[in-house]
């Protein structure tokens, strides 16, 4: 369906439609061969709280934007090539219900839909779109995936130290390696992580002795077959967007 659907005007008109409501600001998504599956609102949960994002999925990437107007105008377009994600099913917990992972080597975030129906009906899709791609393209899906960041209000101290309190003095960070919201002094090195940054990034102490011993399995991020279990456990890692490179998430 999706090669026949690939040089359809209905399917070229509808990627125009995506393409003009992200305006100037956006890339370009018209490239042949490409595919819009589908489309839709979900919740992203961001670093300060969950915030509604809207997605489009087609063939090859992952698109989503803020909602400036609905249907109409987006910005802040992010596209992620669906090749390197993975995806994993979030257990209900509390108000946010219907949610997976979405993971990748450079950012890894979790989202939810509105309903079961709608969770399984994207998390079907997406993992249909991704074999695909790595069927034709003859690569392994990557063992590779960011923390997910946990959200700044899962934690009142370090997860780290277990000591210091955050206030508006002292303020929260995010290793990017194991995603927990640190202090200051629990976080002052770098590190470089290649699929996340040219550059050295924020690292907590931990992470940054087992990086420089080589030890990297240790403190890589956990699998996560629930993500409120994540964030109960010190020595598991997981969470959400950079806020710090993106301050809208």
């Amino acid at each position: 369906m999706v090669d026949r659907l690939a040089n359809s005007e209905a399917n070229t008109r509808r990627i125009s439609i995506v393409e003009n409501c992200f305006g100037a600001a956006g890339q370009p998504l018209t490239i042949p061969g490409r595919v819009l599956i589908g489309e839709g609102v979900l919740t992203k949960l961001c670093r300060k709280k969950p915030k509604a994002r809207q997605f489009f999925l087609f063939n090859d990437i992952l698109v989503y934007g803020n909602i400036v107007i609905q249907k109409k105008k987006y910005n802040k377009q992010h596209i992620i090539p669906l090749e390197n994600v993975t995806i994993d099913s979030i257990k209900d917990e509390g108000d946010l219900r219907n949610g997976w992972l979405i993971k990748t080597p450079t950012k890894s975030f979790a989202v939810y839909a509105a309903t079961a129906t709608e969770k399984s009906e994207w998390m079907n899709h997406i993992n249909k779109c991704v074999t695909d791609l790595l069927s034709k393209s003859g690569k392994t899906p990557s063992n590779e995936h960011a923390a997910v960041w946990v959200p700044d209000s899962e934690a009142t101290v370090c997860m780290r130290c277990q000591k210091a309190k955050f206030t508006p003095v002292n303020r929260r960070h995010h290793c990017r390696k194991c995603g927990f919201v640190v202090c200051g002094p629990c976080s002052e090195k770098r590190f470089l992580l290649p699929s996340q940054s040219s550059k050295p990034v924020r690292i907590c102490d931990f992470c940054y002795d087992l990086l420089s011993t080589g030890d990297m399995a240790t403190c890589q991020p956990a699998r996560s077959d629930s993500y409120s279990q994540s964030l109960k456990s010190p020595l598991n890692d997981m969470s959400d967007d950079d806020d710090d490179d993106d301050s809208s998430d």
